[in-house]
């Protein structure tokens, strides 16, 4: 690792994949917020892919806006939008340029375990306002080149078991509601919601 600490920080091409892909590559790996404090790490536990124009559920389904133009690319930028008039929410662009992509960061727990972070990182919005994330600041940051957001590795192989279920809020969507695209490390802290229905299980 060098001085600056960005070479154990995963690459472009981790997130120039499909969402899908990159939501269940993700669980496990550390989300990174520097600080002038230093770094503070979270484990992912939870995710949600947003596979592009066609997905109903996805914000790029109304076409391209100022709000939706970071979706378009390139990968491994920041999309961070404001919701409610009091959440903001961390997803990452993934997949080729053009096509909007991304991943929601659902949950988190803390690293290493015992910070005691886990209930304050269990849901979108609360993960974003117990690391600071907001839509002014960090919109469109580049999560790949050492800036005050990054991911890494996972430090250690996956111990849980992978689930697969429906996405959380989407009703809205028609069949694409039903679609199995939020993935979850079963039985993890930090996990903001336990509708589970029976889902697909992966190890590793």
């Amino acid at each position: 690792m060098t001085e600056s600490g960005t070479a154990a920080d995963l690459p472009r091409g981790f997130f120039a994949r499909d969402a899908e892909t990159v939501a269940r590559d993700l669980l496990g790996c550390l989300l990174v917020r520097r600080t002038a404090a230093g770094e503070i790490l979270c484990r992912v536990v939870e995710t949600e892919a947003y596979v592009g124009a066609h997905d109903l559920a996805c914000h790029a389904s109304k076409g391209r806006t100022p709000r939706t133009d970071p979706m378009f690319g390139p990968a491994g930028r920041a999309y961070v939008y404001f919701v409610y008039g009091m959440h903001h929410m961390l997803n990452v662009v993934t997949g080729p340029e053009g096509d909007p992509q991304a991943v929601l960061i659902r949950g988190a727990s803390s690293w290493p375990p015992g910070a005691g972070r886990e209930t304050a990182m269990a849901g979108p919005a609360k993960l974003c306002k117990a690391l600071g994330i907001e839509t002014s600041l960090h919109n469109r940051m580049d999560l790949c080149t050492g800036s005050e957001l990054a991911f890494r590795p996972r430090p250690t192989p996956l111990a849980e078991s992978v689930l697969a279920t429906p996405r959380i809020g989407v009703d809205y969507a028609g069949e694409w509601a039903a679609k199995p695209l939020r993935f979850l490390l079963e039985g993890a802290s930090g996990v903001s919601g336990r509708r589970i229905p029976t889902s697909a299980r992966q190890k590793g």
